[in-house]
């Protein structure tokens, strides 16, 4: 068994690693709060302790039955806010999908070496319920036959993707990050979440997204990435790997080898990203060659098609050229590999939910995610190994780089968290300002005809918010409306917000026009505006009322393409609180724009036009 020779860098390691990749931005990162406990996590071991680990993991793997190894493998969703006393529904949940009642039951039935959080899946009402949850699910851990702490997992990337919310501290997301240009504020950022989701018992984050975002029409990344300058997006990845990893939770760049240029969601169905192998390495390469030379734990998998690398045509979560030929082989990369979900249409089209694990592993897979049906995929891997399609030295090469990760984030000798370190960490007020302060470097102006922006209090006092109100992303304040309107209203104006939706009927438009009568102006929130879209009949209307209208792209910023006439338009790149704030102080002038569109604004209807480039942006 060959063993890894990873460490952990230092804090003087990741500044030399961020000088050599341009990672350096400009003034020092606000500190975020990180638990006393988590501090040696980010240091290299020295040589006497770092061998005494190895010597532990070796003995630990040894002890293991192959039942238990291939349970290792496994990182599985499971319902219930408790890990032994879920709500009864929740049981029934788990009882139908995985065929045990709880966290614990999980545990000791398939020994998993991780469990991922959801919303959904009620494991994430509020930060004291998350620290037991993650507690309990330890204690079933340490109570296995082998006993081995658990790597838990979730999805916290911010802006449009947190699975956790208020009062956990909401930050900007990637696009917005990559608006505001900041090294620092990006580090800041995961510096802070990190910090955040240590002290609730959460060591995994899956993020920061390392896809570079060349499609406008791209229905699953969009503003989850920083930009379309492959550069660009690596210099703020590789800062953002700093900036969790030192606060002790292992970051995952996404989704490898590139899921940015294809108008396919691989949720719904296998994506082609038709690059040729120059191109890849122009375009895809940087961000996650940026994170390896970061010292990134771990690289999730794209169920995308990648014909240039794979003449098989096989998903690159499958595929062996991809994740051993150019992942493990061409770019260096040693840490854990894990899947993107196994229940996604992407991964599950070509091959049965069986062979889709066997198959991942064969690839160059370490870590299996959330399978639809984890008896059948667990029982597949058995099989594999007992048949000899996998060998059991395969299988502890993955088992060691997952126990080698968990060891390097302190997992088995500080598995627990407590409600006092939630306490002193998550939403505290400190993370809240400095939050604040990164998105105020973010919304970008892109029209002001005639300086109609900022607006007035003494002259357009009475506003009018209206627009599309998606879903709110997890624990924020409510419809992107109404939060404008109570910003708004609290830096001096009488606002009133109106819900219109992103597909308004003529009823709702009409009704914004009568609205805007006895008010002196509009803000319009927009939701990614098509040439078909009902929001152009809205904007249209109330610019024909004669009244100043301002636009507010809250997700992607290529909304202004569909709407002439427009005489102020702003973009906030999500609807979180904290970027709507930012973009009512923008509004009402106190705070200038300072954010560049990280992608181009392309002209509506004509191909390869370009309306606004990469770095475009006004100031007052």
């Amino acid at each position: 068994m060959q063993h890894s020779r990873r460490t952990v860098l230092t804090t003087a390691a990741a500044a030399a690693v961020a000088v050599a990749t341009g990672v350096t931005g400009s003034g020092a990162a606000h500190p975020a709060s990180v638990a006393a406990s988590s501090a040696t996590a980010s240091a290299a071991l020295p040589a006497d302790r770092a061998a005494a680990s190895r010597a532990r993991l070796r003995r630990l793997i040894s002890r293991m039955s192959l039942e238990e190894k291939v349970g290792q493998l496994f990182v599985m969703r499971v319902y219930g806010h408790s890990a032994t006393d879920p709500d009864p529904a929740d049981t029934e949940a788990n009882r139908k999908e995985i065929g045990v009642a709880n966290a614990a039951e999980l545990i000791a039935k398939y020994h998993v070496g991780g469990i991922i959080y959801f919303g959904w899946a009620h494991n994430t009402r509020d930060p004291h319920q998350i620290a037991d949850l993650s507690n309990g699910i330890q204690r079933a851990g340490a109570a296995q036959r082998v006993p081995v702490p658990l790597l838990i997992s979730v999805d916290q990337e911010h802006g449009i993707v947190a699975r956790i919310g208020a009062p956990a501290t909401l930050l900007p997301g990637a696009m917005a990050l990559g608006a505001g240009g900041s090294s620092a504020d990006a580090r800041t950022a995961a510096r802070i979440a990190g910090a955040e989701l240590y002290a609730m018992g959460i060591r995994q984050n899956y993020a920061p997204v390392a896809d570079v975002n060349v499609d406008p029409a791209n229905p699953v990344i969009g503003v989850r990435s920083f930009g379309s300058d492959p550069k660009a997006v690596a210099r703020l990845v590789a800062a953002q790997v700093a900036g969790y990893q030192s606060a002790g939770v292992a970051a995952t760049a996404k989704h490898f080898p590139g899921h940015g240029d294809t108008n396919t969601d691989s949720h719904d169905d296998l994506p082609y990203i038709r690059h040729t192998a120059r191109e890849w390495e122009r375009l895809d390469a940087p961000p996650f060659r940026a994170a390896i030379a970061a010292g990134i734990d771990s690289v999730m998998t794209a169920h995308i098609v990648v014909p240039a690398f794979d003449p098989a045509e096989d998903p690159a979560t499958l595929s062996r050229p991809i994740l051993t030929g150019i992942l493990r082989e061409r770019l260096g990369f040693d840490g854990v590999v894990v899947t993107d979900s196994l229940g996604m249409q992407g991964v599950r089209k070509k091959y049965g939910d069986a062979r889709v694990a066997v198959l991942a592993l064969k690839a160059g897979v370490d870590q299996l995610l959330n399978p639809p049906d984890l008896a059948v995929a667990y029982n597949a891997v058995l099989k594999a190994v007992r048949d000899g399609e996998l060998s059991e030295e395969a299988i502890d090469e993955k088992l060691w780089r997952i126990l080698e990760l968990k060891e390097r984030r302190g997992l088995f000798e500080r598995p627990y968290t407590t409600h006092r370190a939630v306490d002193r960490t998550v939403g505290v007020r400190r993370h809240l300002a400095a939050a604040d302060r990164i998105a105020d470097h973010t919304t970008t102006l892109l029209v002001n005809e005639d300086e109609l922006l900022p607006l007035s209090r003494r002259t357009r006092h009475r506003l009018l918010v209206v627009g599309a109100d998606p879903a709110s992303p997890s624990g924020t304040g409510g419809p992107p409306t109404a939060v404008l309107a109570k910003s708004l209203t609290e830096l001096g104006f009488e606002a009133t917000a109106l819900s219109t939706g992103a597909a308004p009927s003529r009823e709702r438009i009409d009704a914004a026009v009568a609205a805007l009568g006895i008010r002196d102006a509009a803000i319009v929130a927009t939701y990614n505006v098509t040439a078909s879209s009902t929001q152009r009949a809205l904007v249209a209307a109330l610019l024909e009322t004669g009244k100043p209208v301002v636009q507010l792209a809250i997700r992607n910023p290529y909304d202004i393409a569909h709407l002439p006439g427009v005489r102020a338009a702003l973009a906030a790149y999500s609807w979180t609180d904290v970027e709507l704030r930012a973009a009512a102080r923008v509004i009402a002038g106190r705070r200038d724009p300072e954010g560049r569109l990280p992608v181009p604004v392309p002209r509506a209807g004509e191909a390869g036009a370009v309306l606004y480039p990469v770095g475009y942006g006004l100031s007052y």
